[in-house]
């Protein structure tokens, strides 16, 4: 069988929960992990490809979990913004010691450690080489870290988006790791997964990929160059499309 050495996707935005920084700490950042992490994602702009990313917080706080206990939601939901830059920077700080260039931009105004978002200003960036970390989520209350990957996705007109999770291979009608003789799919359309309700990502977010025909890999961040297959578009975890 004949080796894929080219990427099938040009431009792609790699989608991490916050827990991917996790490593098998239960709390926090490894900085051993991010480091992995940081290395994975070399390999990927080493093919040519154009890299950004959208990471989540829930390693450290979840907006949505926290306003259950008596804080305001809005501000629960800021307060998890604020974590995605914690996790933005440092996976900035990994991604430049492996000799990557690297900029963090953010959807809410934190000057002194963050460029603010701009679209132009990200491609621009992108297309000289650096990956673009985008930080803060949608900068809005009340949509995921899912939605922010979408819309972003969406706006610098990428191929695809790479869905990493921590340990899980693709997406299965129930959690692999509970229900024994869960079943995988390797293929899907958006539609399947908002009726099956497979929660892979939110419906707002699969909305829009789907209205915009981007597809979405899911795969196992934890597998080395997992990234790199699937940005080759080597038959790997589950293809979310439009079809």
């Amino acid at each position: 069988m004949a080796v894929q050495t080219k990427a099938k996707y040009g431009r792609v935005v790699l989608k991490l929960s916050g827990e991917a920084l996790l490593g098998d700490q239960k709390f926090g950042i490894s900085p051993e992990y991010t480091r992995y992490l940081a290395e994975e994602i070399r390999k990927v702009r080493d093919l040519g490809v154009q890299v950004a990313v959208v990471i989540g917080g829930g390693n450290i706080i979840r907006g949505a979990t926290i306003a259950e206990h008596g804080i305001e939601e809005a501000t629960g939901h800021y307060m998890g913004m604020l974590a995605m830059v914690i996790n933005a920077l440092a996976l900035q700080s990994q991604l430049e010691s492996v000799g990557v260039p690297v900029r963090v931009q953010s959807a809410i105004t934190i000057a002194e450690v963050a460029e603010p978002y701009i679209r132009r200003r990200a491609i621009h960036q992108l297309e000289k080489g650096s990956v673009v970390i985008f930080a803060a989520g949608t900068g809005n209350p009340f949509f995921t870290s899912d939605t922010a990957a979408a819309l972003r996705a969406a706006e610098i007109n990428a191929d695809a988006i790479l869905m990493g999770k921590n340990r899980v291979d693709g997406v299965y009608d129930a959690d692999p790791q509970v229900v024994r003789g869960a079943k995988k799919y390797d293929e899907l359309t958006y539609r399947d997964l908002l009726e099956k309700r497979l929660g892979v990502m939110d419906a707002t977010a699969a909305a829009l990929a789907e209205e915009r025909g981007i597809p979405i890999i899911v795969f196992d961040i934890s597998q080395p160059d997992a990234m790199v297959r699937a940005a080759k578009g080597e038959h790997i975890g589950t293809l979310v499309h439009s079809k």
